[in-house]
């Protein structure tokens, strides 16, 4: 097996980087101003839920107008079908699978990312960028058994982020705080809070002891505590002046936002913004329910889109929108029911809404929807507008930067650089290959061709998704056949990509791996 990243340190590199990789298009003398970078992720979002992408029955108009005006990829992917082990790739440019502990996390699970890892974050600091992670985090914080009730140390500031505002996981985990640079807020000391993730609390009310609190019902892995009428994943008591309202949290978080902007107006800045929707649970403040037709998923959408509009007024209200760089993703695939009876499925079949846009799987999965991701860059005057054929991957913008900046780069980063790809300079090619993963299991890419290796047990999970369970290894062309409905017969490149898969995970792969809890 590969040692873990935690074990050593990498060392440094120095990647040259031409001067016009910076250079605007409305100055040609004197030195360039670094570029902020503004990075939008958003938690569970498929292609087909953007009319960017073709969506039919979900308007997002500021979503488009960037990607009008910027760089639209058609052949992006995340390197994980859940999120903590995609941001994890994310933020170290290293494969997840090469972290063991780099899987679906609980609310109080310890910081998965070592703090003497390098990191993208830490690259923007070391060449002079305010940072700042505002919003969905599920990367862990702390060590050991957390006191939440103490300053959270490491918390997410440790691997980079001057400023951090957080959620410690998911909006459907316990505990239902925010935590700003490792302290939770509102937290009135006569009231302390205490979370468990293995049983309840003696005389606490939960899902299965007192339904009649709930406004959201659950229909599986949601029977922990309740707030705000929505039952959560674990428990927690006590806290109660810090726990968060669902409807404000858009509004909560974009307030962090747009002040960090302003407070940095002056300097670079390398901005995380991770938006919640449309994870479950789907609650968007008041004002925008009813406004998709699709029901509360698709309310979450369009929350999000106005969310990124307001951005985009403040960078232009700041005059920063020129020297940003702004780039819209997702962490996964889309999923429709993952654990509430909210009728975000009924719906969306009702409607003819397809979240994957025609690919099968979604989050998850080894199939193509668990990973392929919507992706969009704008940079006013920089970029010009185009539709991006070529393969990129969210880990590559760690070395993309790198060489952008002219940074100094670790050695041995799974995250490659491709700064004409993402400036789109370079429409086709990009990366060669990829080892794409789902809750432990993996398959490969290279060019076109997917193998999936086979893999025991259920092809489906509770949410009703495809895993891409089979007993035998598939081969699939996503150039002729990208809803991959049927597996190609060549045998000589299945078994030379078969060898070159098992090469690449040093013995990692087996059939047996079983399939994590869901998110």
């Amino acid at each position: 097996m590969n040692p873990k990243p935690t074990d050593t340190l990498l060392p440094i590199v120095m990647l040259a980087a031409p001067a016009a990789l910076l250079s605007t298009s409305c100055s040609t003398t004197g030195p360039q101003p670094k570029p902020n970078i503004l990075l939008i992720v958003a938690d569970d979002l498929g292609l087909g839920d953007l009319s960017c992408y073709g969506s039919q029955h979900i308007s997002t108009p500021h979503i488009d107008s960037l990607a009008d005006g910027g760089l639209r990829f058609q052949n992006c992917y995340a390197t994980s079908a859940t999120s903590t082990p995609s941001r994890f790739a994310l933020f170290t440019g290293m494969y997840p699978w090469r972290n063991p502990d780099a899987k679906i996390l609980a609310g109080d699970a310890p910081l998965l990312i070592d703090p003497s890892l390098p990191t993208l974050p830490k690259m923007m600091q070391e060449m002079g960028y305010a940072t700042a992670a505002i919003g969905k985090w599920h990367l862990g914080m702390g060590y050991g058994k957390l006191d939440w009730n103490k300053p959270i140390v490491p918390s997410g500031n440790t691997v980079g982020f001057d400023y951090t505002n957080l959620i410690p996981a998911t909006v459907d985990r316990v505990p239902t705080v925010y935590v700003e640079n490792g302290m939770v807020l509102g937290l009135d000391e006569s009231d302390p809070i205490y979370v468990d993730y293995e049983k309840n609390f003696e005389g606490e009310p939960s899902a299965l002891t007192n339904p009649e609190l709930m406004t959201m019902s659950w229909l599986h892995g949601h029977q922990g505590t309740i707030v705000d009428g929505v039952p959560r994943i674990g428990y927690m008591k006590g806290g109660h002046s810090a726990r968060w309202d669902d409807r404000t949290m858009a509004d909560y978080f974009l307030s962090k936002v747009t002040s960090f902007i302003e407070s940095h107006k002056d300097e670079p800045f390398f901005l995380y913004y991770g938006l919640h929707e449309p994870h479950v649970p789907r609650v968007p403040a008041t004002r925008f329910v009813g406004s998709s037709g699709l029901g509360c998923r698709g309310d979450a959408v369009v929350e999000a889109d106005w969310c990124v509009g307001q951005v985009i007024a403040k960078l232009r209200q700041e005059g920063l929108l020129e020297n940003t760089i702004v780039i819209i993703t997702s962490d996964n695939g889309a999923v429709l029911q993952d654990g509430y009876d909210d009728g975000a499925l009924e719906i969306a079949t009702a409607m003819g809404h397809d979240p994957d846009n025609g690919l099968r799987g979604g989050k998850y999965s080894l199939y193509d929807a668990g990973t392929h991701i919507p992706f969009i860059v704008y940079w006013k005057g920089n970029i010009t507008p185009a539709v991006s054929g070529a393969y990129y991957c969210q880990m590559d913008l760690y070395a993309t930067f790198a060489t952008m900046l002219g940074a100094e780069l670790p050695e041995g980063l799974d995250s490659e650089s491709y700064p004409d790809v993402l400036l789109g300079r370079q429409l086709e090619g990009g990366r060669p290959t990829q080892i794409m993963e789902a809750q432990g299991r993996l398959a490969y890419r290279e060019g076109n061709y997917v193998l999936i290796p086979a893999y025991n047990g259920s092809n489906f999970n509770s949410t009703g998704n495809e895993l891409g369970n089979n007993p035998y290894d598939t081969l699939w062309d996503l150039s002729s056949d990208p809803a991959q409905t049927e597996p190609i017969d060549a045998p000589e490149l299945k078994a030379s990509m078969k060898a070159e898969f098992l090469r690449l995970t040093a013995g990692l792969y087996s059939a047996e791996i079983a399939v994590d809890p869901l998110e």
